[in-house]
């Protein structure tokens, strides 16, 4: 069973909100697509919801959450700015199922040095807003490979 990396849905300016970064909320286009991204987790097994603590992400996977009777956990590793270690640290301790929400500087950099380990990733490094990637793993636990399923 796979896990699942997701790039938090679109989210207003961060120019034109007029309040602290952290505190950004999903757009209306950026809530639909939060709903799908839940559709899109439909069969799937899904044993854990985490997130980056700001709120476009944390918005972005209550859908899911929701849905499967979770919480969204937040955790300061995925927030913005974030180095890419303890989130490789998080994926590779994590029980299958996990989904994680983080951000656009974040994602790139965990793909990167997931590449850099040996993951095939057999699509391009797509990094849209409202991007899942599906990691899976290999025998030993390490991920062997990973895909992207385009945004909603």
């Amino acid at each position: 069973m796979p896990l699942y990396l997701v790039r938090h849905a679109k989210a207003g300016s961060r120019h034109g909100f007029d309040g602290p970064d952290h505190l950004r909320p999903l757009t209306p286009p950026g809530v639909a697509q939060a709903a799908a991204i839940a559709q899109r987790f439909d069969g799937d097994a899904v044993t854990r919801v985490v997130s980056s603590p700001y709120v476009r992400c944390v918005q972005t996977v209550e859908p899911l959450a929701t849905r499967r009777g979770l919480v969204v956990e937040p955790l300061d590793l995925l927030a913005e700015g974030s180095a890419f270690e303890p989130v490789l640290a998080l994926l590779a301790a994590a029980d299958d199922g996990l989904v994680a929400c983080t951000h656009g500087d974040v994602l790139p950099d965990v793909l990167d040095a997931l590449h850099r380990r040996g993951t095939r990733l057999e699509a391009p490094a797509d990094q849209r807003k409202g991007v899942v990637w599906v990691l899976h793993r290999d025998a030993e636990g390490g991920v062997a490979r990973a895909h992207a399923v385009p945004p909603p």
